[in-house]
């Protein structure tokens, strides 16, 4: 009788974390930035065994950190039989390989953990495409020659010229590589471009906002589909459209990659085309998770990157959600400034808005009704807008 082995669960890594608090910087903004670290590599597969920051002015050029300390974590790390380092910060190739030599383990920097996680996300076609592209735009700087292993990918005569090192042909085969999945890219952009034309019709809706806000659910919940959700970070890579019907108006939501404090230019360019259901949009959801105790911060960086987008322009919703998990401050705490409940937080932000803002919670359904109403009558007036002399029977 055949027995069925059951799948041995991967082994978790033993990780320590490590950042500088450089000038201008606030401690807490760098313990908080230490806590999303944390939880990019629990999403990865490792567990955090120790935090290290050092004060410093500015980065060392050769080891990120001062010899001092980096020999400190490196007595660490052999004690406690840690297997990888993770930097909070983008580190250069020489810089990575004088920090491996001296902890004796596999040093990453914060850019490669974010691929390293999309690259386990990556569920399509086209999104292996584009996080591919993006993982060799970061290694082509880094190649050293310890880099032997490529996979020779391109074959055929002539491709190795006279005394051409190994190191040389690595980074010829990097290239190359790269300039095939661009035009892979290419050929998917004007796919879906198309696709995009057949739905011009409707009024489109986006969900923006930082990683692990509840986009997924929110999604979810609208369109009473089945987004893959999860309590982690970059649960959803793949570009989701689903079409919405609230009373009698038809609508168009997509659900799109959540965006993260230094988030790699390698992939938003990679994500370009993902990133085309934002641009395309007519009206955004920006989602904030109110819980977050950095959600304000939170609020800018997705500003920013839409600004970088070229679609800070367009008509948005601030929806604050996981209400029901809002912990407010100690009233009695004279050190806290701001609102300490949330009907004083949704006076401050109604006040510093000059769009509509609402405070939901996705998965208790709380004052999801009203949510609804806001999209119907925000979609209805872009509907009335652009075609002003249709009859609707929605109306």
């Amino acid at each position: 009788m055949l027995e069925i082995k059951k799948p041995v669960p991967k082994k978790m890594e033993r990780a320590v974390l490590i950042s500088t608090i450089q000038q201008n910087q606030e401690e807490n903004s760098v313990k908080e930035y230490l806590n999303e670290l944390e939880f990019l590599a629990l999403t990865a597969g490792a567990n955090t065994i120790k935090k290290f920051t050092q004060n410093i002015s500015k980065p060392d050029s050769r080891t990120y950190i001062g010899k001092g300390k980096l020999n400190k974590i490196a007595a660490y790390i052999k004690e406690k039989k840690a297997t990888i380092a993770i930097f909070d910060d983008e580190l250069s190739g020489s810089q990575l390989r004088n920090i491996e030599k001296v902890l004796g383990c596999t040093a990453l920097d914060r850019t490669n953990l974010i691929l390293d996680i999309f690259a386990a996300r990556a569920k399509t076609a086209y999104a292996k495409v584009q996080v591919e592209l993006a993982q060799y735009q970061y290694l082509l700087p880094r190649l050293t020659k310890m880099w032997t292993h490529l996979e020779r990918q391109k074959g055929g005569i002539g491709l190795r010229g006279p005394g051409e090192t190994e190191l040389e042909t690595d980074r010829r085969v990097i290239k190359w590589r790269i300039s095939l999945l661009k035009e892979q890219l290419i050929k998917i952009d004007k796919q879906m471009a198309t696709q995009r034309k057949k739905r011009n019709e409707f009024v489109r809706v986006a969900l923006v906002g930082y990683t692990n806000v509840g986009k997924s659910t929110i999604m979810n919940l609208l369109s009473k589909s089945n987004v893959f959700a999860e309590n982690k970070l970059f649960a959803t890579l793949d570009t989701t459209v689903r079409k919405v019907v609230i009373g009698n108006l038809p609508f168009l939501i997509s659900d799109t990659v959540g965006f993260i404090r230094k988030l790699p230019h390698s992939l938003i360019e990679a994500f370009n085309s993902t990133l085309n259901e934002v641009r395309e949009a007519d009206i955004l959801l920006h989602i904030v998770d109110i819980s977050h105790p950095d959600f304000e911060k939170q609020i800018i960086i997705t500003n920013q990157t839409l600004n970088e987008i070229k679609v800070s322009d367009k008509p948005v919703i601030l929806v604050f959600n996981k209400v029901d998990k809002y912990i407010p401050p100690d009233a009695d705490d004279l050190l806290v400034k701001g609102p300490h409940n949330i009907a004083e937080l949704k006076n401050s932000w109604m006040a510093k808005n000059n769009f509509p803002s609402i405070f939901i919670s996705a998965t208790q359904k709380e004052n999801i009704d009203n949510f609804r109403s806001l999209i119907f009558q925000t979609v209805k007036d872009i509907y009335l807008t652009r075609y002003p002399y249709k009859n609707f029977l929605f109306f």
